[in-house]
This record gives C-alpha cells, structure tokens and sequence, in this order.
C-alpha cells in the first residue's frame, strides 16, 4: 500500500461540484447554558490565521454531552448568533416539542432569546445535536456537538472512549469561511462540498495509543453534503453499532460508508509496534488521507484481547407484520441532470426555471418543500413501510425523525436500525419502522442544501 500522507491545506476554493409549551423559568435557572456564539478555531495549518467560525460555546465542536441511558438532558439554550436557531437532538427518540424544528415543533430562537431543552434520553448510543433553521448555513460555520448515551451496563470494556466528529469546510485563503451558501449550483449537485477536512475541529488530529489497546471510536459524519468513505489502518476492528443502536452481534470492519449525519461506533485493537503510527484514512477520488492519527508510544498489553460481544439492545419496538403493513411510495426528483419539468410548489403546479428562482429544484412525489398534509398519518403504534425510489442523478441521505427504521430488503429479511440512510442516484429501497412517538416528524434528505431547495416532508402520529 502507497504511504499515506495528511492532505496538504489549499486556500483555492473549489471549482465545481466534487463528484451544505414555553420553558419554565425556575428549570431554565438551574440547567446548564448551551449558548451559540462566534468563536475562532485553529482549523488550518499554523501558518494560517485561525478561523472565525459559530459554535455551542463558541468553540467546534460545541461541547461533548454525555448521560447514562434513561437520565435526562437539560440545556438552557441562548442565542448569541446573528439570525435565529434551534438545537435539534438527532436520532434521539425524545418527545416532539424537544426535537427543536423551527416551524414545526418550536418557534425559532431568535438572536438574544432562549429555550429550555428539557427530556429522557431512552436509548444508548453515538448521537449528535445540530440547529434546525438555516442548517445549511449554520452547520458549515461550525454549529454541532456529540451527545453520547452510555450503557448502564454491559457495555464493551475498552481502554479509551474517542467521539470523533468529521467536518469539511469550504476555506479561502485566508483560511476563513467562505461565503455563497445559497448558491444554487451547490444546491442543484451534490451539495455544498469542502476543500479542508478535520475531526474535532483539527486538520491533524492525533491520540497517543499503545499497541495492544483497546479502543471505541465514534464516528460521527457532521458535513453539509460529504459522503465520507473511511477505513481504518493499523487497527483490527468491528462495528458494533450504526446511527446510535447496536447491531445484533459485532461485524469486522473493513470499508466503511458514512452519509452526512449518519454515525459508527467501531471497536478497534491498536495493531501497529511501537513507533509506529495507526490511522484513520479517508479515500477520495485522488486517493487516501490520513484524517486521524494514532501514534503508539508502548504496550497496553502482552496479547490483544478476546473478540467483543454485542453491546445490550436499545428498547426500540419490533415491526409487526410487514405483508399487511401500510406502504407508501416516496419519489425523489429534481436537481441538475434529473429532468423535472415542474413540481407543486406554495400550492401551484410551478414550471423547474421559476421553482429555481424562488431556491426549489428538488422534490417528493411531485412536491417541492413542505406540504400543508403529511406524506403519511399514521396512528401509534403502526408500522409503516415507505417504499423510496432515487430517481436523480445524486445520492441522498434520508433522514426520519423522532424513530429508527429498518430497511426491508427484496428478501423480506430487514437490515440494521438506522435513522439515516445512504440512496445511491438510481436506487430503490424501502423502509420499515413502527410509528411509536406521537407529533410531527421530518423526513428529509441530510445533504443539508438538497432539504433547503425541497427536498423534505412529514409524518404525523397520532
């Protein structure tokens, strides 16, 4: 294998499309602050000026959240940012009105005001907290964190915990934020791509380790519109859980596929000797980059440890029978080289030209943006079945609030709980998922330009 190296930083922007109830206050007064503000950020090299970004604390990531399973998160959240914003808790499975949705399930926080962000969190996992107003702006300045669940018990023993949260960002040369986030060509491609990729904020990221070492990495994929496609070097690994929920039993690790917004949680045996250096790669289109480094510098142990076992089953309820469950198609069209003609749009049949004027250019079933009734209306307790056919030339990840669904493959079998999933352009999948949480729920394609220009809708359950 051709050694690796870390990406070298251009300031050169990008050409093209590489192919983004009210609180009560007594409660409010003893919780935490959670405050979104500007900040600077050494995201380039030190040769660069530090980068002025937003951030939950003005920092990025925002601070790391992290509660035992069946506790609660309390956060009074202030708004120091310019323009308004919300904390959306994504993939937990939480009450409606926490889900932080502007428009839907909350007002938006305007500048100088806050909210009191208040519930249980049921299950344990890698999960993450963004805004949900101008996301497509905000998350590219900066505005994320982890939020991590822990296992009451049973977890997997490991010498070290790592969340790791990978951006990419659009720099300019002088290693600030560019501008030009309503751009329509990113909105019409594949989304608003970056020229600088870090984990946790940093463009070199390294952790000490030793060989031997056991480790749980959590992934977390928290760019607008990069698919990242990752693989680990210098480790022996399995994926134990995928969007924050268990699988049933450990696979090895080999290749690994992240969507925007959707998270692995890996445990890894550090194979590389002493003075050597285990990596996290991302491959691209021009090769492999180290994006995390892990040097070692001794021996954790004389012999690595006995393969793990699963991690204990969230208590997410089980699909009633699929052969008489409500199916739902779910059409997406639109974008660049993906001939639609016109799409519903505020209520009226409106030709692609002037749906590309008003920001539109993708849709569901004919529609483009939010409809005034849901794609689905479900009763509790149902379970759904949403059959999604890809019918645009770029892949989208679709992302279902307030539940975690099962794909149903041609072979009636069901693949992992996931809150997100990864359509490549063509494809065809269905979904399954039973509707257990009552409210408004988005579906919505994680590319977070695509769900801007209308690519987004909602259930209901009752």
């Amino acid at each position: 294998m051709p050694h690796l190296t870390r990406r070298q930083f251009s300031g050169v922007l990008l050409g093209g499309v590489v192919a983004s109830a009210l609180p009560r206050l007594s409660r409010a007064a003893s919780a935490p602050r959670l405050v979104a503000q500007e900040g600077m950020a050494r995201l380039a090299p030190p040769d660069y000026p530090e980068t002025v970004i937003w951030g939950y604390g003005g920092t990025v990531p925002g601070p790391e959240i992290r509660v035992r399973q069946g506790q609660r998160v309390m956060r009074d959240f202030m708004n120091q940012l310019p323009q308004p914003s919300t904390v959306h808790w994504h993939g937990i499975r939480i009450d409606n009105a926490m889900d932080g949705v502007a428009g839907m399930t909350q007002p938006a926080v305007a500048s100088g005001e806050n909210f009191l962000y208040d519930f249980a969190v049921p299950d344990a996992g890698t999960y993450w907290y963004h805004p949900h107003n101008r996301t497509w702006e905000q998350m590219a300045r900066g505005l994320y964190g982890a939020l991590i669940v822990e296992e009451p018990e049973g977890a997997i023993p490991v010498d070290h915990d790592e969340v790791l949260l990978l951006d990419d960002w659009r720099l300019a040369e002088d290693a600030q934020i560019a501008g030009g986030f309503g751009a329509l060509h990113d909105w019409a491609h594949g989304g608003r791509l970056g020229n600088w990729v870090t984990v946790n904020g940093d463009g070199a990221f390294s952790r000490p380790v030793k060989t031997n070492a056991r480790m749980r990495l959590r992934l977390v994929n928290t760019a607008n519109a990069r698919i990242f496609t990752l693989e680990a070097q210098g480790f022996k690994g399995w994926v134990v859980a995928l969007d924050g929920m268990p699988l049933d039993a450990p696979e090895p690790l080999e290749r690994l596929t992240l969507a925007p917004a959707q998270r692995a949680d890996l445990v890894v045996d550090v194979l590389a000797d002493e003075g050597e250096e285990a990596l996290l790669v991302s491959f691209e289109r021009d090769g492999g980059f180290a994006v995390a480094g892990f040097p070692v510098t001794g021996r954790a142990r004389p012999a690595r440890l006995a393969a793990p076992g699963p991690l204990p089953p969230n208590p997410v309820p089980e699909l009633g029978d699929l052969t008489i469950a409500r199916s739902v198609p779910l059409v997406m069209e639109g974008g660049a080289m993906g001939g639609l003609q016109s799409a519903m749009l505020n209520g009226q049949d409106t030709p692609i030209r002037e749906m590309a004027a008003k920001g539109k250019v993708w849709a569901f079933n004919g529609m483009a943006d939010m409809s005034d009734t849901p794609l689905i209306a479900a009763e509790r307790g149902e379970t759904i079945r949403i059959r999604m056919t890809n019918d645009t030339a770029w892949p989208h990840g679709m992302h279902l609030h307030g539940h975690h669904f099962r794909e149903v493959m041609p072979d009636g079998t069901t693949g992992p709980l996931r809150d997100t999933l990864l359509m490549d352009r063509g494809a065809v999948a269905e979904i399954a998922f039973v509707a257990d949480n009552p409210g408004k729920w988005l579906l919505h394609c994680h590319m977070l330009e695509h769900s801007a220009a209308g690519m987004m809708t909602w259930l209901s359950v009752t």
